[in-house]
């Protein structure tokens, strides 16, 4: 853990931050002791002991991290929520951040003054995988993943599912923005950058897209309302020294 570079975020910064969302018991109940009654009470509805520790990890993390961040206590960080369920500081500090997690991994996103959204996906075998591009890509994209060598595919769907998701989570939209209803793309000679296009609309100009590379079997991306920003990827959070430090 990297505490020195948590009160290093500048104006205009992403920080990335990725962790496992397995922990010692000891772990997992100082988190818990940090979380609400509310977040509790949605760990407790978790059918799986699996889940519910992740759950009950992933946000005493965000807790903890937000904590250093803002110079805060990680128990007395209030959230509010959007329509569709989208986490905000309840604050007015302009940090904002975003949480994905798939499997064994989350990642965390902060910046400052923009809204922010990342995704993450562990990538695997589907069966079905180019019905479900057909469902949910655009035409264009489901087809540029159909003419992939068979051995391409599942990487190129999975980064083409985490850029969409990402994008959808920054402007809060959640599952009421269909996935089909707008298109990435990389930027010709520009193979860092993306291009949102949305009803053939070009809007690049306020919003950027990053692929992230987290880890050998994943697949993720970030998004954010603003031109490109410095991005700096951590290495995996250590959760006792987090808990220790915050």
């Amino acid at each position: 853990m990297q505490a020195r570079c948590i009160s290093e975020l500048s104006e205009r910064q992403v920080h990335i931050w990725t962790f496992s969302t397995s922990a010692e018991n000891d772990v997992v109940a100082k988190c818990e002791r940090v979380l609400t009654s509310d977040e509790t009470g949605r760990a407790a509805q978790f059918r799986f002991s699996g889940d519910r520790e992740s759950f009950i990890l992933t946000r005493g993390v965000l807790r903890h991290l937000l904590g250093c961040y803002l110079g805060l206590h990680p128990g007395s960080i209030q959230f509010e929520y959007s329509s569709n369920g989208k986490a905000a500081l309840a604050s007015d500090s302009g940090l904002q951040f975003n949480v994905a997690h798939s499997r064994q991994m989350a990642a965390i996103a902060v910046t400052a003054g923009c809204d922010i959204g990342i995704d993450l996906e562990q990538m695997r075998t589907l069966p079905d995988l180019g019905q479900i591009a057909a469902r949910f890509f655009c035409t264009e994209e489901a087809a540029e993943i159909d003419s992939l060598p068979e051995g391409e595919r599942a990487r190129a769907f999975f980064t083409c599912w985490t850029r969409k998701e990402a994008y959808i989570k920054a402007t809060a939209e959640g599952l009421s923005r269909p996935l089909n209803s707008f298109r990435v793309m990389k930027q010709p000679g520009e193979p860092g950058n993306l291009v949102l296009q949305d009803h053939e609309a070009t809007v690049s100009e306020s919003w950027t897209l990053h692929d992230l590379h987290l880890a050998p079997d994943y697949a993720a991306a970030i998004a954010y309302r603003d031109r490109p920003r410095p991005l700096s990827i951590f290495p995996a959070i250590d959760l006792a020294q987090l808990i220790d430090i915050s």
